[in-house]
């Protein structure tokens, strides 16, 4: 029996499925989902589409074309913009807006190996030798903080930005990664991004000293007392990602400028950003042979996408490892 639709407007349908994400995706995925499908509203405008029941598999393929010509997109920008709309239109089926299944007509075009894959990451001398230069220069520093804690731990800008004073367990000697949307600060995950990460006797030193001299006695607008803290409340996540770019440029440390002095450091070709931290963080962290599982888990990030976009370890260096496990087998 062929269930009757209800219809449903192109823009009221947007914000039923934002409010819907909103139980289980956190803000910054939200933002993204919304600009995504801005695009999928101006068409249905263009279209004289004012009732989603009229959606079919044709014309979401239509969709496809006009979106990779209209934004002059790569591969995988449209992948990336058809997943969301696929999860869009998933959504609107259970609300009766559109034949079922019709998110299966919004097929996903393949990448090719390493397509879609960034490959930048901080090398770990270098981050030693950035560490080794602010454990001298500028110990307990702001800028020190922010690249012991993203380094050590591998956790996600968003993750260190929630982080409260609180949250510092110097009996456990570890640090609370808590979501909380409500009082102004979430996780990429949502909850399933919440855990304890063990941190170094040297890193809980630091961070002590950093409460105890230089952090600004300052709460934020919900009351809050967040670890990285400017004279006004909580660093924005755009400061902490300023400070990496800045202290991750050669001239930051050792006077070598690369050609773009004066210039914002993100602009800089030899900076990079705190993505790159991690990716760096990560890789470092399994070619020193800790177990994917423990990486995945401390850095909140399935073992498949792990392997996928965070480790960086040539063939070579893949084999060498395994022939550790095998030597005796």
């Amino acid at each position: 029996m062929t269930r009757e639709l209800e219809p449903l407007e192109p823009d009221r349908g947007v914000e039923l499925y934002l409010r819907q994400r909103q139980d289980d995706a956190a803000d910054s995925t939200i933002r993204a989902h919304k600009g995504r499908l801005k695009h999928f509203r101006r068409w249905c405008d263009q279209e004289g589409i004012d009732n989603l029941n009229q959606l079919t598999g044709r014309r979401l393929y239509d969709f496809r074309l006009w979106r990779k010509e209209d934004g002059d997109l790569n591969t995988t920008s449209v992948r990336t913009q058809l997943s969301t709309l696929r999860a869009f239109v998933k959504f609107l089926e259970t609300i009766d807006a559109v034949p079922d299944n019709l998110h299966e007509d919004v097929s996903l075009p393949a990448l090719k190996e390493g397509e879609g894959v960034r490959d930048v990451m901080l090398e770990a001398d270098r981050a030693k030798e950035i560490l080794s230069y602010l454990r001298r220069f500028e110990y307990a520093s702001a800028r020190h903080v922010i690249l012991d804690v993203l380094w050590r731990t591998g956790m996600r800008t968003g993750a260190l930005h929630s982080l409260d004073v609180k949250d510092v367990d110097a009996e456990k000697q570890a640090l609370h990664v808590r979501h909380r949307p409500e009082a102004g600060t979430s996780l990429k995950n949502g909850n399933r991004g919440e855990r304890m990460v063990a941190v170094s006797e040297q890193t809980l030193e630091l961070l002590q000293d950093w409460l105890s001299h230089n952090r600004p006695d300052s709460t934020d607008k919900h009351g809050r007392s967040p670890l990285m803290a400017t004279t006004s409340g909580r660093m924005a996540k755009g400061s902490i990602r300023k400070a990496v770019y800045r202290v991750t440029r050669p001239c930051a440390i050792n006077g070598e400028c690369c050609g773009k002095k004066g210039e914002f450091p993100s602009k800089c070709e030899a900076s990079v950003s705190p993505h790159a931290l991690r990716r760096g963080s990560i890789t470092y962290h399994l070619k020193e042979d800790v177990p994917k599982q423990v990486v995945s888990d401390r850095t909140n990030v399935s073992p498949d996408v792990l392997d996928e976009h965070y480790n960086e370890m040539t063939h070579e260096e893949k084999m060498e490892q395994r022939r550790g496990y095998l030597d005796n087998i």
